[in-house]
């Protein structure tokens, strides 16, 4: 009898993309101790070590990535089966998996979730945001069946995308910091002169991107569009914010707009699927559902 089962892949898969237990666990909402339990188990039944334990961090052994470089085919090619059979009965996929770029809350798509909910179809719906061109990466590795993204997406096809809105951003500063004493349209060598705060691109193998960097240009990288609004209030460096998400603190006065040589053009958001495979009820429904203007009302204000 198999020892490794498809959740036991995942169960695998999740630990090493989060790098412990303990963040698998969150993510899996289960408690650490049966993590731990069952990682144990397996490994004790395999006979083979999956994980390096240092301390709270964990990394895959050698038999550990070769597990998971076949496993997750093995996981992906179960969960399309499953689909198609379902699709195949009923017209409805077994899962609809939602990627949309982390600028926009999960919120924002509260009612359309509740409606599609209320179908009482059967189908699945799993929601997770990337940054960046990490959003158009899920789509393109088969880890997405509709995205909403940022930016262009990239070349070579296949897919199909309908602009859902724009963003307009404003060049911000906390009112203390340096820029804000020049009181002129800003030059690239001043923006060179001091550090710029940046959201960290999301992609695993696709070319990253930063939006308003130099090249040359120091930088504190961070995880959210959040964290970069408040770092840029303490002072701790320049950036463009989104107007939609810093109107208030623009006129509590927490960050001033300043003016640049360069303008910046608006950011395009995108609603894509990709083309040239059979296209599920679930899929239909949301594609029909989400093409319409989706920005900038719904974006959180600081």
């Amino acid at each position: 009898m198999l020892k490794l089962s498809l959740e036991a892949i995942e169960l695998v898969d999740a630990i090493a993309r989060h790098g412990s237990f303990a963040a698998a666990s969150e993510r899996l909402h289960k408690v650490p101790s049966t993590i731990s339990y069952a990682i144990g188990r397996l490994e004790e039944q395999l006979g083979i070590a999956l994980f390096v334990r240092q301390g709270p961090r964990v990394s895959l052994t050698a038999a550990g990535h070769e597990m998971l470089r076949e496993g997750r085919w093995l996981v992906a090619a179960a969960a399309d089966l499953e689909s198609r059979m379902r699709q195949i009965a009923t017209g409805f996929e077994a899962e609809l998996r939602l990627v949309h770029d982390s600028l926009i809350p999960t919120s924002a798509f509260s009612h359309d979730i509740r409606a599609f909910e209320d179908l009482n179809c059967g189908t699945r719906l799993r929601i997770a945001c990337e940054t960046l061109t990490g959003t158009w990466e899920a789509l393109r590795d088969g880890r997405a069946d509709l995205i909403v993204a940022a930016g262009d997406g990239p070349g070579g096809g296949g897919y199909k995308a309908v602009s859902v809105g724009s963003l307009d951003f404003a060049f911000c500063v906390a009112p203390t910091h340096p820029l804000a004493m020049l009181q002129r349209p800003l030059t690239r060598a001043d923006l060179l002169d001091h550090t710029a705060v940046v959201v960290g691109d999301g992609a695993r193998s696709m070319s990253d991107r930063t939006i308003g960097l130099l090249a040359g240009q120091r930088r504190i990288t961070v995880p959210s569009m959040a964290a970069k609004i408040a770092l840029q209030a303490e002072g701790l460096g320049h950036g463009f914010l989104p107007r939609a998400c810093v109107r208030a603190a623009l006129a509590r006065g927490d960050l001033v707009e300043l003016s640049l040589e360069e303008a910046r053009p608006e950011e395009g958001f995108w609603l894509a699927w990709k083309t040239g495979t059979a296209v599920g009820e679930a899929l239909k429904w949301w594609r029909a559902r989400l093409q319409r203007p989706l920005l900038p009302d719904i974006l959180p204000a600081a």
